[in-house]
């Protein structure tokens, strides 16, 4: 996983210095055609300087590598990475100079080839510092982090948890250790506490106080091969399983090896994991949801005025879910209720149509009239594309649960958790408030984590917007 982000953040930087690069060499151009010729004249046509830009590019790249400014990024000091661009932008200079020297190309401005070495060097410079200033901003929120705990207290557990701290860069937060009872009772290593032994562990995956995304497992192997139970817990739940010598066998988790600094990781996971995969689908995540944002944003300003004129109380009903791997966070949809709806909760708890953990009614008292017209064409459930916008929902996925549903779940069941919730899934496609058994709608969501792709994610959504368009299974 560290390997593949490693190499799909050096193809974007990559691709967006061939891009500044091309700008820059454009840029010189007209730098020197316009405000540097002679008595204001011009130089000869740009086609004529059109070969250059191929070696010009080459060279670029050839000494950036040389000089491994793709190698580790984020993890140089900043001046030691604009020393590595100023050297290269030189020779890059110095290069193109003997070029020209060596083709006999006289009508090749020196000054031109100056100022394209001078501004390819000040776009990188300031691409690196917007980079940088985005990173830390991201790290600082601590956007996509991962919170890790280490299962083992020994020599192997201190050197990973030292190759954790060292390296921010990775998005890992150690959150703690688990002691195997194979070492001197401690209470903690390296600042981070020891929060339990392995009996605690299904505790500590349930609680709130710590989300825990990874385990990472650097036990002796004969302790190893007592664990098989905590190893199919972990799976069982949809958290992601490491470990730094052998393996177990696993029933449903995809196995797959891993490299964290020079320690090889087998790596157990139920959720889909190619980073490229994953990638494309919050792109098309952000640009949908960004896009029918924009495109309805008069209609929803309609609905917003319509709710107020027609009802007390707030235009948005904001409630707290769960949604990755038990994080909590605040759902957006339009009010279709009465203010008070949820005081009332407990005099039509009897209507409730769903098995236990759901609670839902297909035809809710406490609904408004224009509450009930927003249901049955999905619109209620359109600011959740803000929730979209901002990480904590996908397009496509689980629906996401209310803590106390949660709190309710069988441990298998709580591997619904293990993918981004979405604002539609297979339950809504494929029936919807018809399906009233929970364990069902579980299966289905697991369905869906087991065999996700992007055309898969695709279908969904296609077949909801005739879901939505017909009405059917709406409450």
């Amino acid at each position: 996983m560290l390997k593949k982000k490693a190499s799909l953040t050096v193809f974007f930087v990559c691709l967006t210095d061939v891009v500044l690069l091309i700008m820059a060499f454009f840029t010189a151009f007209e730098v020197r055609d316009v405000y540097f010729s002679e008595n204001h004249g011009h130089l000869i046509p740009l086609e004529r300087y059109l070969w250059l830009i191929y070696p010009f590019l080459l060279s670029w790249f050839f000494l950036l590598y040389y000089f491994d400014i793709y190698k580790s990024q984020g993890t140089q000091p900043f001046w030691k990475e604009i020393g590595k661009i100023g050297k290269s932008s030189f020779f890059v200079t110095l290069f193109l100079m003997s070029a020209v020297f060596a083709f006999k190309a006289d009508y090749i401005s020196r000054l031109f080839i100056t100022f394209s070495g001078a501004i390819g060097f000040l776009f990188l410079v300031v691409e690196r510092s917007l980079l940088r200033t985005i990173v830390h901003s991201l790290r600082k929120m601590e956007y996509n982090d991962r919170n890790v705990l280490i299962v083992g207290t020994g020599q192997g557990a201190r050197e990973l948890a030292e190759v954790i701290t060292q390296s921010k860069h990775w998005g890992l937060n150690l959150i703690g250790f688990i002691s195997d009872h194979s070492e001197n009772k401690i209470e903690r290593i390296l600042r981070s506490p020891i929060l339990g032994d392995v009996a605690d562990l299904p505790k500590i995956l349930r609680q709130h106080i710590h989300v825990i995304d990874e385990l990472i497992f650097t036990i002796s192997r004969k302790r190893l091969e007592e664990m098989e139970e905590t190893f199919l817990l972990c799976e069982e739940q949809g958290v992601r399983t490491h470990v730094a010598m052998n393996f177990f066998p696993n029933k449903i988790a995809k196995v797959y090896l891993e490299d964290m600094n020079g320690i090889p990781l087998l790596t157990f996971t139920t959720t889909p994991h190619n980073t490229s995969l994953l990638m494309a689908k919050r792109f098309f995540d952000i640009f949908v949801a960004a896009t029918l944002l924009v495109a309805t944003s008069p209609i929803f300003l309609l609905i917003g005025l319509l709710i107020k004129i027609m009802s007390e109380g707030p235009i948005f009903f904001c409630q707290v879910r769960i949604g990755l791997n038990g994080r909590k966070f605040t759902l957006y949809k339009f009010r279709s209720m009465l203010q008070n709806a949820e005081t009332m909760k407990g005099d039509v708890e009897h209507l409730n149509e769903m098995n236990a953990p759901l609670f839902k009614i297909k035809n809710d008292p406490r609904t408004t009239a224009f509450g009930r017209f927003l249901r049955r064409v999905s619109l209620d459930e359109f600011p959740q594309l803000y929730n979209v916008l901002l990480g904590d929902m996908s397009l496509v996925g689980p629906r996401p649960p209310l803590p106390e549903e949660v709190a309710q779940y069988e441990p298998w069941q709580r591997r619904r958790l293990s993918m981004k919730p979405g604002l539609t899934c297979l339950w809504q496609v494929n029936g919807r408030n018809k399906i009233v058994d929970f364990k069902k709608w579980v299966e289905m969501d697991l369905h869906y984590i087991d065999n996700w792709s992007l055309k898969l994610d695709f279908k969904i959504f296609i077949k909801t917007i005739f879901v939505v368009l017909s009405g059917r299974g709406a409450s």
